[in-house]
């Protein structure tokens, strides 16, 4: 007869659940390059029963992260069904970036991690024809300019990325602002204006958005 799988024992269960937790917070605040070492820290395990339930750090990533990747490709499934082509564009870019701008871990994993676990890799692949339906909607519709490309707004999101990261600690919405500009720059020329969500910082918090930029870069 075909043996089942025992549960975890309560303290080993309870260890997983605080090496999930700890994992989640981490990714979310530092991004996808802290050490199991950190994790454990935060979890208050030792190293080693971290690999007791997870034999690498791609596991825990997959697990993090399957939803919120899985989230994005519903996203756009929805944005691709709005009645108004341009609104789908702008409604997407804002809820996954969002999504990216509360969770450090997740924008690295979208933007492309080259350590992404094999699923993330697939998922991401499967979010492209997703994401050229809904511009080539737009653009057939006069919406985007004719000469704009899928990828245009996959790097809108790379710059607007750095924007988050840059602005986190002194306007955490800034990067609304420089999103409408990145995109109204994508339509054509007939296409109105439409108000910036957010205003500018003033010339005295430039010094704290360019030293925010170097340190996320580091």
């Amino acid at each position: 007869m075909a043996s089942t799988q025992q549960p975890l024992r309560k303290d080993a269960a309870r260890n997983r659940q605080r090496i999930l937790e700890a994992a989640k917070q981490l990714f979310a605040e530092r991004g996808l390059g802290v050490t199991l070492h950190d994790i454990a820290h935060r979890a208050g395990v030792g190293v080693g029963t971290i690999y007791r339930h997870f034999p690498d750090k791609a596991v825990l990533i997959d697990i993090l992260f399957a939803e919120q990747l899985e989230r994005t490709a519903e996203l756009l499934e929805q944005a691709i069904a709005d009645p108004d082509p341009w609104h789908g564009v702008v409604w997407f870019h804002e809820r996954v970036l969002e999504l990216q701008a509360r969770d450090r871990g997740f924008k690295e994993l979208m933007l492309g991690i080259p350590e992404a676990p094999e699923r993330a890799v697939k998922l991401r692949r499967k979010l492209h024809p997703l994401a050229a339906k809904l511009i080539e909607r737009a653009r057939s519709a006069g919406e985007v300019r004719p000469d704009c490309e899928t990828q245009d707004f996959g790097v809108v999101q790379l710059m607007v990325g750095s924007v988050i990261d840059a602005a986190h600690d002194v306007a955490p919405e800034l990067w609304r602002r420089y999103l409408m500009i990145a995109l109204q720059g994508l339509r054509p020329g007939s296409a109105p204006l439409e108000p910036l969500p957010v205003p500018a910082v003033p010339p005295t918090q430039m010094e704290e958005l360019l030293v925010g930029a170097w340190k996320h870069r580091r």
